[in-house]
């Protein structure tokens, strides 16, 4: 799949944008707060209805405005598909080929994208949170249950933290409402761990010969899934929920005195093993960006497996992260298979084929100033 072309209005810096790309690799370049990472994520966005960079829609509206729209064109195999996205202070707006979705989760996947950039590097030494994200956002694209079943439970667990901070101030302590809350959480937690630790399995298949490969032969990768309540070795979904509940159960009177949820997918992490050692704890940060790659690099195949066609690969600000070997080793990797975004402030000192043959967009202040076809 490629986006053919793009249409921006009132989005960031840009007040009116219009573009059209290459089915290869299209290098955006410009200078620190021009707005070429803007570019980048009204991409993103199109394909995700939300930012990588702010979880506040509002921001992405440029200043003193209404609203913001981003459109684009989608080639999918055979059949063109447009998208729409129409940012407001009140929400949201999604469309498919002119038609509102009714649900986000409708639109989601259409279009499929593979974002990474500096703070991608933190995937491996960052917080849990990071992990957790990544993981949402990858699933996400390929299976709409997942994102079903994430959206139902973290609508359960705000109800749920509520209920704990209520009791955690009340004298007389009525628990039957917190065990309703607590089975309905539970029956999407499972679901939802469930999809994880096979996602995880895929990533594992596909990270580990790739992170063999970037590191010469000489490391092996594995990816470990670390939930709050240990059931990777459950495979029935019931024996999990009994799991589950008696562990809340346990923890049920240290929730109320902290007044939150202390255990389920939310709390879960990842770890990435590298010759049987932690990388984020004992790894050097050649280890752990070599992780980190072969990590995006490995999402990018299992997307393609999952869906039947490579996504859309958005590369921001990374490349000059990157040392030469591993530089050459991405750019090989994507060579002539997949549409290829590229922010950077120079393209001097790459000297890689696939650059050299790139379409080049040059943006400042908001503004395209040459768009190379």
């Amino acid at each position: 799949m490629y986006i053919k072309d793009l249409q921006l209005k009132h989005f960031r810096n840009y007040e009116q944008l219009q573009l059209n790309f290459q089915n290869n690799v299209n290098v955006i370049i410009g200078e620190n707060a021009q707005g070429k990472t803007n570019l980048m994520e009204s991409i993103y966005v199109l394909a995700l209805t939300k930012s990588h960079r702010t979880s506040n829609d509002k921001e992405m509206i440029r200043w003193d405005e209404e609203y913001g729209t981003i459109k684009g064109t989608l080639q999918k195999k055979n059949q063109h598909v447009s998208l729409q996205l129409i940012l407001s202070k009140k929400g949201k707006k999604a469309k498919l080929n002119h038609l509102e979705q009714m649900k986000l989760s409708q639109y989601i996947g259409v279009m499929n994208v593979v974002m990474f950039a500096p703070e991608d590097l933190h995937l491996v030494k960052g917080s849990p949170q990071v992990r957790r994200k990544f993981l949402d956002m990858e699933l996400g694209q390929v299976s709409p249950v997942y994102l079903h079943e994430l959206s139902q439970y973290q609508r359960i667990l705000q109800q749920r933290n509520s209920l704990l901070r209520t009791l955690q101030t009340s004298r007389d302590r009525n628990y039957l409402m917190l065990e309703v809350l607590t089975a309905q959480l539970v029956k999407h937690a499972v679901k939802i761990v469930e999809k994880r630790i096979s996602f995880i399995k895929l990533l594992q298949d596909w990270a580990s010969p790739i992170h063999s490969q970037i590191s010469r032969e000489t490391e092996k990768l594995e990816i470990i899934y670390k939930p709050s309540i240990n059931v990777s070795d459950l495979t029935d979904l019931t024996k999990m929920e009994e799991e589950y509940i008696k562990q809340f159960e346990a923890e049920k009177e240290r929730e109320v005195s902290r007044g939150t949820t202390l255990l389920g997918p939310h709390r879960d992490d990842l770890v990435f093993m590298v010759n049987d050692k932690n990388v984020q704890t004992f790894g050097s940060q050649g280890q752990q960006r070599t992780t980190a790659l072969s990590l995006k690099l490995a999402e990018i195949e299992l997307i393609k497996e999952e869906v039947g066609e490579y996504p859309i690969l958005l590369l921001d600000d990374v490349l000059s992260e990157l040392d030469d070997y591993r530089q050459t080793h991405l750019l090989n990797a994507i060579q002539n298979k997949v549409q290829t975004f590229v922010t950077t402030t120079s393209v001097d000192g790459i000297q890689h084929e696939t650059i050299k043959q790139a379409n080049i967009i040059n943006v400042s202040h908001g503004t395209i100033i040459s768009n190379v076809d």
